[in-house]
């Protein structure tokens, strides 16, 4: 559980900081935040089971990988494509 509380902490430093806070609030919202993270985050490894190494596996190359090799295509070839069609 420190590793789940540490990794809440360094993603509320780094992506929910609020930026120009004084010192007095900024220790008490970090608290917080990182609270509020660490329940979320229990709550949804409680709530869903647990994938097995191969069904992990299986979902990586079977529906993610063909995924964003296509996305990388699109993203890739879209502009080219667009940039050689004649303006309308």
């Amino acid at each position: 559980y420190a590793n789940i509380m540490m990794m809440n902490t360094l993603s509320c430093v780094l992506f929910i900081s609020i930026g120009q806070a004084n010192q007095e609030t900024f220790t008490l919202l970090l608290m917080i935040k990182v609270s509020l993270l660490t329940m979320g985050f229990l709550w949804i490894r409680a709530s869903y089971p647990r994938f097995r190494y191969d069904q992990l596996m299986h979902l990586l190359w079977k529906q993610f990988l063909p995924m964003t090799l296509a996305l990388c295509l699109w993203h890739t070839t879209l502009p080219i494509a667009l940039f050689f069609l004649p303006p309308q």
